[in-house]
């Protein structure tokens, strides 16, 4: 999703070093001799000129709930079989457990405990949507001027649509970024599509390297940066020449895709994939978009992202895993060993994300330092569709205002003293955002 820039916005943007070139502009990552944001390095970087970053990688329907847990703190903290990914970043990462959100319980079953997952609003059911805004989209509309994308919203797979039995729009279950109580943030599921927005990248020269057209003034920058500069803008350049490879197949499958579908008079959402040219390994799928995400906190393109990586009552299918159910079906079977390796797939996209993040210097510092990523499904129990606990983790210090290295448990604590807007009330909170309530929490989570 690209939001239109106002004029604050393009002025904040003006002040920074961009590459240029035919229908294409790439913003750059923190650089040591030359202040590409329009910041002079702060020579204090314990409070640093970086700014925090905030994203939700959200996975439905539960995770094995025998397998997801830890133990101790720090270098020492011993990790369940599903959490094993997270092993060589426990140090930077808190699991918490617990926390609930009190309007998704008692109201039935997947829709109802998934389109308020970042909000905590009550869902109206019927044909009229109301719920509230989004944890991700208040930030976005308060701190998101400053960057030329306010919030970036993407996703692997198609939204769906119609009604549950419950009589909860499906709206509910394939969103979970909301600009207000009636309408979600529309979601980006293509890759290319994704990549275009990152730099700005269009007219008919679309298809054409986005690196080839802005290599001259990246030379010019290279002579100019000091020798540990051109290390890491090398290393960027790099890195956005991998991924616009990997979009390069995926666009030319998604332009025939869209030309069959003219042709048939059918919508996009109505296919299967590969049909509506989505990756057809949702492996390639998803690491894109958490790469998407990496360079777009990196070059401080956008400071707020979601990504739904499965919707509720998701239908995909994972035959890399030996799981012959898809998704919502193997999730009512959630102690099973096949469960067990979905839970542990998805976890292994927040290690992906938070390692690639890590891999990101800023100064003494990395992105992921300066961020938190948010790990939650929608339900701790497939099989019960039990959502009085959600499964959630955090990677990523929010600079140096989360303490990391931590197991969090609030199982045992009232109702009052476990809310999920509690924690999100409190992240707003440290990141600048300074509010008294938001949904139904008025008091920040304690012990965080």
């Amino acid at each position: 999703m690209m939001n239109d820039l106002t004029g604050a916005r393009r002025h904040n943007f003006s002040r920074r070093t961009l590459l240029r070139g035919t229908g294409v502009t790439m913003a750059l990552p923190w650089l040591e001799s030359i202040p590409v944001w329009g910041l002079q390095p702060a020579t204090d970087t314990a409070s640093g000129p970086f700014p925090k970053r905030f994203a939700v990688l959200f996975m439905a329907c539960g995770v094995h709930p025998d397998h997801w847990w830890a133990t101790g703190a720090g270098s020492e903290m011993e990790l369940s079989k599903s959490l094993a990914p997270m092993e060589p970043l426990k140090a930077k990462m808190n699991v918490v457990s617990g926390l609930f959100n009190k309007n998704a319980t008692g109201v039935g079953i997947h829709p109802g405990q998934t389109g308020n997952i970042l909000s905590g609003a009550a869902l109206q059911k019927g044909a009229e949507l109301r719920g509230g805004i989004s944890v991700d989209q208040l930030l976005a509309n308060h701190l998101g001027q400053k960057t030329a994308q306010p919030s970036m919203v993407l996703g692997c797979e198609q939204p769906i649509t119609g009604y549950h039995e419950t009589n909860f729009s499906m709206a509910y279950s394939s969103h979970i970024s909301w600009q207000n109580a009636t309408s979600p943030v529309p979601m980006e599921v293509y890759p290319s599509l994704a990549f275009d927005s990152l730099f700005d990248n269009r007219g008919n020269r679309r298809n054409k390297s986005v690196l080839d057209r802005v290599k001259e003034q990246a030379a010019s920058l290279s002579r100019a940066a000091s020798t540990g500069d051109r290390s890491r803008l090398d290393e960027y350049l790099t890195s956005v020449r991998e991924v616009e490879k990997r979009i390069e197949r995926m666009r030319v499958d998604q332009d025939r895709a869209m030309d069959r579908l003219k042709a048939r008079g059918k919508s996009v959402v109505t296919m299967p994939r590969p049909d509506n040219g989505l990756p057809e390994d949702i492996r390639k799928h998803m690491r894109l978009m958490c790469d998407i995400i990496a360079l777009a906190f990196q070059t401080d393109k956008t400071r707020f992202a979601t990504l739904l990586l499965c919707r509720d009552i998701s239908g995909l299918f994972y035959p890399f895993l030996n799981v012959r159910n898809a998704h919502h079906s193997a999730s009512h079977n959630d102690r099973s060993d096949d469960w067990q390796r979905v839970s542990q797939y998805y976890c292994s996209q927040l290690a992906y994300l938070a390692s690639r993040l890590d891999a990101m210097p800023e100064a003494d510092r990395t992105v992921l330092d300066s961020s938190c990523i948010l790990f939650i499904n929608n339900m701790w129990s497939g099989s019960k569709h039990d959502s009085t606990k959600v499964p959630l983790l955090t990677a990523g210090g929010l600079g140096g205002t989360l303490e990391t290295g931590r197991v969090l448990d609030y199982t045992e604590t009232s109702d009052d003293n476990r809310k999920l807007c509690s924690l999100y009330l409190s992240l707003m909170n440290r990141m600048g955002l300074s509010l008294d309530a938001f949904g139904d929490a008025d008091t920040p989570l304690a012990n965080l």
